[in-house]
């Protein structure tokens, strides 16, 4: 894919064909949601090293390219798998040594997150998308208690009409319930009208599960261009900054 002077890899042929399809025949996109981690916020690393920490002090030994696989989703779903995985029966004992290994992470977490900075330009895209009308919501795997300290720090509240955690769903990533939520609280009710902006496969399979009208992958995060091109999207950008750029090109 050759790189857009927007900081965009261009879509396939298909794709693109889709896509001029939908510009026709579909209303104008309202409602963009935004993964936090990764597409927002910066990625250093922090969340697996911190789960294979957690994990490994409780006897559950995880490899960074297992937790790799699962970058995106809830983070107490992670530990519940690998806790399930790695422990026997009876399931009240594993239900109690997820809970203290997440209790742990999030505390770790918590503490980590009152440093970590907003990718560089989201802030003056974030206002940009604001100034022209487009409703703002966030989704991500971390809980409230980790989530809102971070906006509170920015002062980004704000900006958003609905910030979507971990916790306020049945089930994270890849189901689409987070972007559902969002759309809820936006008071949206077309999937024509909304793009979902992420940095891992599981986001972009979420914004697919949701059949949204764009699926938008951003290389900020952590995620290698061709793990995000294997799935189905419309865009990949370099990072949200480029997002008003694009949404002005009438996507």
């Amino acid at each position: 894919m050759k790189a857009l002077a927007a900081g965009t890899l261009q879509p396939t042929a298909a794709q693109a064909a889709t896509s001029t399809k939908r510009d026709r025949n579909s209303p104008a996109i309202r409602l963009i949601v935004l993964d936090v981690g990764g597409t927002i916020i910066e990625d250093r690393g922090d969340v697996p090293a911190t789960l294979q920490s957690a994990m490994g002090k409780h006897g559950i030994t995880v490899t960074p390219a297992e937790i790799s696989e699962w970058r995106g989703a809830s983070k107490r779903e992670i530990i519940r798998h690998f806790v399930e995985r790695q422990t026997k029966p009876p399931a009240a004992d594993r239900e109690k040594l997820a809970v203290a290994i997440y209790q742990e992470f999030n505390a770790r977490l918590g503490e980590i997150y009152q440093a970590v900075p907003p990718i560089a330009g989201a802030e003056a895209a974030i206002r940009s998308l604001r100034q022209s009308g487009y409703l703002l919501a966030t989704t991500t795997g971390f809980d409230r208690e980790i989530t809102l300290p971070i906006f509170h720090r920015l002062g980004w509240e704000k900006y958003f009409v609905a910030i979507i955690c971990s916790d306020d769903v049945a089930q994270g990533r890849p189901a689409p319930f987070m972007l559902f939520h969002a759309m809820e609280s936006a008071r949206v009710n077309s999937v024509a009208e909304v793009m979902a902006v992420g940095d891992t496969p599981l986001d972009l399979q979420a914004g697919t599960n949701a059949g949204l009208r764009a699926v938008v992958g951003v290389l900020s995060g952590a995620s290698r261009a061709d793990l995000l091109q294997r799935e189905p999207h419309t865009h990949i950008l370099s990072s949200v900054a480029n997002l008003p750029a694009l949404l002005s090109s009438k996507v």
